[in-house]
């Protein structure tokens, strides 16, 4: 076999071997879609590749095989690609099996009329080895069934690229850029196949570049397929978690230029026409200088920024992670940014109900102590002197001298019981206000009237100052009454022998101000700061009287329940002053 090469044939034959290899290397990398591209290209191989050895060949046996290797590629190009079109599409037949006879079935007819064609002439009535400038050229007369091939690979192509369009015409862009280069990849090589059949365009009158077409554009899709994995999905499955995340991703690079972003980023900027390619992270956070500092750093930092917008503050959290490129050197940073204004709310809210819970453990303790204690030591005590002057061991003059200390006993254990049921019942089953219009001096002058024998026991003086204007407010009437009696009592038993204590009302912004103030013992910085935190302690009056700590814990609940408020005012050895702010009644107002 004498091989006489040209231009075109080492061309036809170089890229033959090139779009062959690639299809070996795309056959045994990819996926089962991608795998009928190789297929494809492998056919354009073979027929590049033996066209080029024909073209290079002067005896008439040699070129009659080299056709037939051919046909190998020639028969079955177009329907590969026709299934590269399906598979690519996702499409699935109900029959496959019979689908994939009935698509091949054309194809392998050629195929074997080629080889048997010296029996028919359906692929080539004649042929004949002529000189055609410095080639030797088979010229041939078509059989039918070579149209019927032609016409058949036409409509193969096209249908497989009309499904490839309108499959993909709609799809992500990602999608629609590789469309395009697959439709190209099937329609440009057709386009000069046209050229040669119509007879447009035929160098020396019968060189068909039909092959030249297909091997080069498949040696750009096959180099597109092994470097940069053009029909992976794994660029497009990261686009779209990229789109999907609902965290801001800003992605910067080493001089702090935004390079990328996510639609989720817009919602953490006021301002959208800020976030766009190019843009410094200065111009971005202008008010929040901190971000920078952690830019440069190449360990991931969480840092919390707050803005104030139209419906209040709204905390940001911002995951900085470095990319970190070969010799651990920076290639930028992905800032992630999350909303977290909800969590830190309900963070806070835990943690003051954990407060709170503490303080309700700790009252609960203190409960039972005052019960076990507190509550038992004087209702027993009363118990013995009963007993003791039944058996005669304490006479009746001795009884009724110490009857003044067992009345004392009885009224803190009166006070006792009431604050006890009192706490009980808001703590354990919650209490119903019953809101109503009263009259608050009547209840202030009752609260006075109770109170003035234990006053007078200290020869204390309980001054109440009234107001013309003030004679109404709106609250639970029980409840009011127990605060007031829990602070006047206060204000005995602090207040020093021969002292006074004064109770005054005001008006002010639709709310009675009722102060009491004594000039006694005072409080401490310490259990003033408890007092405003609700925290319960106790500590001895003036003349040394006990306490259990709950009076001042219902004060302040039973105030806030009746939506008004309570401040203390006080200075150690100079006495107390607490206000209590209710509001006034409608009707007073008016």
């Amino acid at each position: 076999m004498e091989l006489i090469f040209n231009p075109f044939s080492i061309i036809l034959i170089l890229s033959g071997l090139i779009v062959g290899g690639l299809s070996l290397i795309i056959a045994s990398r990819m996926e089962s879609s991608t795998k009928w591209v190789a297929i494809t290209m492998l056919c354009a191989a073979f027929w590049g590749f033996f066209y080029g050895l024909e073209l290079s060949s002067t005896d008439l046996d040699t070129i009659l095989i080299l056709i037939k290797l051919q046909y190998i590629g020639i028969s079955f190009l177009a329907v590969s690609w026709l299934f590269f079109a399906f598979k690519y599409a996702g499409l699935n037949f109900k029959n496959y099996s019979q689908a994939v006879f009935l698509v091949l079935l054309i194809p392998t007819l050629t195929f074997f009329f080629v080889f048997t064609n010296n029996f028919h002439g359906l692929i080539y009535e004649s042929y004949e080895l002529v000189p055609k400038g410095p080639f030797k050229a088979l010229i041939t007369k078509i059989g039918p069934w070579y149209a019927v091939h032609v016409i058949y690979s036409y409509l193969a192509f096209g249908f497989g690229n009309y499904i490839i369009w309108t499959r993909f015409k709609f799809a992500d862009p990602i999608f629609k850029a590789q469309t395009r280069l697959i439709f190209l990849a099937g329609l440009f090589p057709i386009g000069f196949n046209a050229f040669y059949q119509l007879g447009i365009y035929k160098p020396f009158g019968f060189i068909d570049l039909t092959p030249i077409a297909f091997l080069f554009t498949y040696i750009l899709v096959g180099i597109a397929i092994v470097k940069y994995n053009l029909f992976s999905l794994k660029p497009i499955a990261k686009n779209k978690i990229f789109e999907a995340i609902t965290k801001g991703v800003l992605v910067i690079d080493m001089n702090q230029i935004i390079i990328d972003f996510n639609p989720a980023i817009f919602k953490f900027f006021k301002d959208s026409k800020q976030i766009k390619v190019g843009t410094k992270l200065s111009e971005v956070y202008q008010k929040h200088p901190e971000v920078h500092e952690f830019i440069d750093d190449y360990e991931k930092h969480f840092i919390e920024i707050r803005e104030e917008t139209e419906k209040g503050t709204r905390i940001i959290r911002l995951e900085m992670i470095p990319l970190l490129g070969r010799g651990s050197s920076s290639n930028g940073t992905i800032i992630l940014m999350d909303d977290i204004t909800e969590e830190v709310k309900i963070k806070e809210t835990l943690i003051a109900q954990k407060n709170e819970l503490a303080q309700l453990n700790d009252l609960k303790d203190k409960y039972f102590s005052i019960i076990s204690h507190d509550l038992k030591g004087p209702i027993f005590g009363v118990k013995e002197l009963i007993h003791l002057t039944q058996t005669g061991l304490i006479s009746k003059e001795e009884f009724f001298e110490l009857l003044p200390e067992v009345s004392r006993n009885m009224e803190n254990v009166a006070q006792l019981l009431e604050n006890l049921l009192a706490w009980t019942s808001s703590q354990i089953r919650g209490e119903q206000l019953v809101l109503e219009d009263f009259d608050i001096y009547r209840v202030l002058n009752q609260q006075k009237q109770l109170l003035e024998r234990l006053a007078k026991e200290k020869n204390i003086k309980i001054t109440l100052e009234e107001n013309p204007e003030i004679q109404k407010v709106i609250g639970d009437k029980n409840m009011i009454e127990l605060v007031l009696r829990n602070l006047i009592n206060n204000a005995i038993k602090f207040s020093n022998q021969n002292g006074e204590v004064i109770i005054s009302t005001s008006l002010s912004d639709g709310y009675v101000k009722i102060s009491i103030e004594d000039f006694g013992k005072g409080i401490s910085a310490e259990n003033l700061e408890k007092i405003n935190k609700g925290i319960s302690f106790t500590t001895k009056g003036s003349k040394n009287e006990t306490g259990t700590g709950l009076g001042l814990v219902l004060v302040r609940e039973y105030v806030r329940k009746n939506s008004g408020s309570l401040e203390v005012f006080s200075t150690e050895n100079k006495g107390a002053k607490f206000c209590v702010n209710l509001k006034a009644s409608k009707i007073q107002l008016d």
